[in-house]
């Protein structure tokens, strides 16, 4: 090693020689000198040295030694770098997020953001594909309650989820790019800003050097521009020029509202990027960024609107979660922290809960905060006024608050003076026409272009802006571009529903009809069923907001705290009456589930509860739940069952059908248990039930639907939600439902798809060849069979003489039928093949019976007759169809091609109290009926045997 010093020195004077000799030359021809400030000449002789050390090293054959020099070198000069930067980047990110205006932009007085969060309920993982639905339908089947099996993660953890299984620490992957979806208000973008917060101040993620946070926002207005990587992020974040690379530093960006972006994200025919100076237009930029082609080390995180979710391919993604809101727990938490008196937080939360509307809107902590300040305000003022028990009455109460303020504070108003000025009207009919074009086109986020379209003076709405900041916003932005959007979708909606009513009832149009009427030819209820039908003919249900606030405006009540806002339309009772009856119509015109309920909450918003009001009678006595309830109660079941938050779910409480399941489906989807044993469901309801495990945030943990008619399609529909990212199923039984070896192999599929939170598998089937064990081996009881039946070996055939058998107290002496000798217990399967000759289509042909031993056997009375009676359960066969009988109740449950002989398989599922019969065609299983008994004795199999048949046990 000294030897190689050595040489490296003379090297190195030599060179230095002639460099200077070279520098010389340079001055004497006047060549332009370099002007740098001494920090940076300082820096970049170290780093020519360092580079001529290098050179000289690989001249002299010792590359490892210099590779290693200019590794450990170049990487803590660059450490040094960007400390320097890194503090400057903290500075200003502290500045920009230390403080918030909640609720709103730029308004009012700012708050610690430290001081106001409040832990929102992030889980790892989400739904597949996208989901349309309005976002108030999604949270309306998302339990606020955290589910146990549901991986949770703190904010600061956002990049530190295991793709490994939990526990194992070893090989742990790289968490690059993470995509967190939720709603709108749902508090994404304050995630973010705390993320961000807490990395400025030191408090977490201190491994990561460079911190850059963008919003969709911004960078739309920016789309016709190009720019590099770097480029960028000297554009946004000034001051720090410093940053020539990102190489041997951990670097994150921050996309946040990925739901507003206006450019155009081409994964497919967009050119490769990976120069971090070229540069190009933002989309292109940001496709590679994700890519990964661009700064492959880098981590991004990227927020959006679940509707969004698909703009970038899933392979770009590694980790998806979600931002749930409050959970029913942190919704208390919000209330108490806001108002200090608990006496009186507790009133604020027991009056929030009480309605199921506000309650589930408080899922959202902008809405929390919406109705905290109205709730506030009725309170301050020692108002008389009811507190606000609808989402309209909530609305407009916020409305008024924020017209109050802007009245006291701008035009020096006081609180019991007329708040409604003709500014004030022309403020709030503005916003409101916005509010419904840009909901109609299905914008949230507004640009000057876009208020222009509308025929929007935008120094006027600017002026709304600055004083009506609650309602409207305005967000300045780079070179003083402005955004503006309203604090939440709802109120958005709102304004909308605003708008409409207020056109139609002072000038008689209806906006919502493609073929306008005038004033005098437009009846007042047509208005109202127009938005009902129209809201309906939705499958995403994007109008279901706008409809109940449309409906709860149509009250006088609510007219009257709008004053001179809203035209006092007079008596309302005839338009009020037929409103709610043309909604209970449609309720009953088998409306899918999720349409109906949010009928329900429309009857809530007009004040109505008859139909629930009905069904909760029926409910506390269980009474009348039954055939004879309509669509539209089994509807009002569903709404009902929703609020009382049901852990388990039974169907054969309510009535054990397929039909019924359906109507109740969202209840299921709301359970962690759901027993839906022996209820008459077939392969149809695989799909319905795959459909609630693959549903965002499924609670179902626990699933029952043994012995029904699934068959294989429906096991392997079921199968597809099993295998779905976001099943949370733990516990599942399918004993006695017809599975196949072919759907066993769907089934084994999709249990072993990583992640799976299958713990327990109940599968004993009747399907031959898995189920030896069940097989029972029945011998005829000579002792108790009737003088004209002939017993050969396991076959009895009905023979015209009496045969010369021995007395005996167990035979039966007037029914033609047979018991075995072997009791039956546990999971027992049998099959018989019967024969009969016909002599006409009414003809009954044999009995295939399970009874108890106490059954009846002297005389002709029913008490001795198979089905006739409460000790035994008999299928017959008949000309071509089957019937079911018990206790003397009949009923035709199958048909058949009628034939001579056919083959019947029963299935006894003695514990579960299950008893089911198929028929046998080509070695397949065709479901004739089951029925659910509580079996209180020892079983026997029996057998009816009518004039010209035979059974043979096989």
């Amino acid at each position: 090693l000294l030897n190689v010093l050595q040489n490296l020195e003379k090297d190195i004077i030599s060179f230095v020689r002639a460099e200077l000799q070279s520098f010389k030359r340079v001055l004497e021809f006047d060549y332009p000198e370099s002007f740098e400030s001494e920090e940076s000449g300082e820096q970049r002789t170290k780093e020519t040295f360092l580079h001529l050390t290098v050179d000289f090293l690989r001249r002299m054959k010792q590359g490892k030694m210099a590779d290693h020099l200019q590794s450990s070198k170049m990487a803590s000069q660059v450490h040094k770098n960007i400390s320097f930067v890194q503090r400057k980047l903290k500075s200003s990110l502290q500045q920009k997020f230390q403080c918030v205006f909640e609720g709103v932009a730029r308004a009012g007085n700012p708050t610690l953001l430290n001081q106001i969060y409040t832990e929102l309920y992030i889980t790892k993982g989400g739904t597949e594909g996208v989901n349309e639905e309005h976002e108030v339908r999604q949270i309306e089947t998302t339990s606020g309650r955290q589910a146990e099996s549901e991986t949770t993660i703190k904010c600061e953890d956002i990049f530190e989820i295991s793709l490994q299984e939990p526990g194992n620490m070893r090989n742990r992957l790289p968490i690059r790019t993470v995509l967190t979806k939720g709603v709108a208000g749902i508090g994404k973008t304050v995630l973010t800003q705390k993320f961000c917060l807490d990395w400025a101040e030191g408090r977490a993620n201190q491994n990561i050097h460079l911190l850059f946070p963008f919003t969709f926002r911004e960078l739309n207005v920016l789309r016709d521009k190009q720019f590099s990587l770097i480029g960028l992020v000297h554009h946004f974040f000034s001051g720090l020029n410093e940053i020539r690379s990102f190489e041997h530093i951990q670097v994150v960006f921050i996309f946040d509202g990925l739901d507003e972006c206006r450019l155009s994200l081409d994964f497919d025919q967009t050119k490769a990027l990976t120069d971090i100076t070229e540069s190009t237009s933002l989309d292109v930029l940001l496709v590679n960024l994700l890519r990964g082609t661009l700064l492959p080390y880098a981590q991004i995180w990227i927020t959006t609107r679940p509707a969004a979710a698909n703009q970038i391919l899933a392979r770009y993604i590694t980790v998806v979660t979600e931002v749930r809101g409050f959970t029913d727990e942190q919704k208390q938490q919000y209330f108490r922290r806001r108002f200090q008196d608990e006496t009186q937080a507790i009133a604020i939360i027991a009056h929030i809960k009480a309605s199921r509307s506000l309650y589930i809107m408080c899922h959202i902590p902008i809405f929390c905060w919406i109705a905290a300040t109205v709730l506030e305000h009725i309170i301050k003022s020692k108002s008389r006024d009811l507190l606000p028990q609808t989402l309209t009455e909530m609305y407009i109460y916020f409305l008024v608050v924020q017209i109050k303020a802007k009245s006291l504070k701008y035009d020096g108003k006081s609180e019991v003076e007329l708040q409604w000025s003709p500014t004030n009207i022309e403020m709030v009919e503005s916003l409101a026409k916005l509010a419904f074009d840009q909901l109609l086109s299905g914008n949230l986020i507004f640009y000057e272009s876009d208020l222009v379209q509308c025929g929007l003076d935008v120094d006027a709405v600017s002026s709304y802006s600055g004083v009506f900041t609650q309602v409207f916003r305005e967000e300045p932005g780079l070179y003083q571009d402005k955004v503006y959007c309203f604090v939440h979708l709802s109120v958005q909606e709102f304004l909308a529903a605003l708008h409409a009513h207020h056109i139609f009832a002072n000038f008689g149009v209806n906006l919502l009809s493609t073929v306008q009427s005038s004033a005098d030819t437009t009846p007042k209820k047509d208005f109202y069923q127009c938005a009902v039908d129209l809201a309906l003919e939705s499958q995403t249900g994007h109008l279901d907001l706008f409809l109940r606030f449309l409906l709860g405006l149509s009250l006088p009540t609510n007219q009257k705290l709008l004053k001179d806002l809203l035209t006092q339309t007079g008596s309302r009772s005839e338009v009020h009456q037929k409103t709610l009856n043309h909604i209970k119509q449609r309720l009953n015109e088998g409306l899918s589930t999720e349409k109906s309920i949010n009928l329900f909450h429309c009857l809530n918003e007009l004040k109505d509860r008859s139909l629930v009001d009905k069904i909760q009678w029926y409910v506390n006595g269980l009474q009348g739940l039954s055939t004879t309830l309509t669509p539209a109660e089994w509807s009002a079941l569903a709404f009902l069952l929703l609020s009382m938050d049901l852990d388990v779910f039974d169907l054969k409480i309510y009535q054990a059908s397929e039909w019924v399941l359906l109507r109740l489906m969202p209840v299921v989807k709301s359970s962690k248990k759901a027993f839906l044993s022996i209820c008459n469901l077939s392969w149809k309801s695989g799909g319905f039930l795959s459909s609630v495990l693959c549903s965002q945030s499924p609670s179902l943990k626990h699933l029952d639907l043994s012995n029904n008619d699934l068959q294989d399609s429906g096991v392997e529909q079921l199968s597809a939600g099993l295998r779905s990212a976001g099943c949370r199923l733990e516990t599942l039984s399918l004993s006695g439902c017809l599975v196949s070896e072919e759907s066993g192999w769907s089934l084994a599929s999709a249990l072993t798809t990583p992640g799976s939170s299958l713990k327990s598998l109940d599968l004993i089937t009747i399907f031959t060849s898995l189920c030896s064990s069940d097989f029972c081996v029945h011998s005829l009881d000579s002792n108790t069979a009737y003088r004209q039946l002939h017993l050969s070996d396991r076959t009895v055939t009905r023979v015209p003489t009496d045969i010369n058998y021995p007395l005996h107290r167990d035979r039966f002496d007037y029914w033609p039928q047979v018991l075995c000798c072997n009791a039956l217990s546990g999971r027992c399967y049998w099959e018989v093949e019967w024969q009969a000759d016909w002599p006409g289509e009414k003809t009954r042909g044999v009995d295939i019976a399970v009874s108890y031993r106490s059954i009846g056997r002297k005389g002709e009375g029913g008490e001795c007759g198979f089905g006739f009676n409460s000790q035994s359960w008999s299928l017959m066969v008949c000309y071509g169809f089957y019937c079911f009988r018990h206790n003397g109740n009949e009923s035709r449950v199958g048909t058949f091609t009628a034939s001579r002989k056919g083959r019947v398989a029963v299935y006894l599922d003695y514990p579960a109290g299950a008893l089911s019969f198929y028929r046998v065609s080509k070695e397949q299983l065709i479901h004739i009926h089951t029925v659910n008994i509580t079996f209180t004795g020892q079983l026997f199999a029996g057998f009816g045997v009518w004039s010209g048949t035979a059974v043979t046990l096989k």
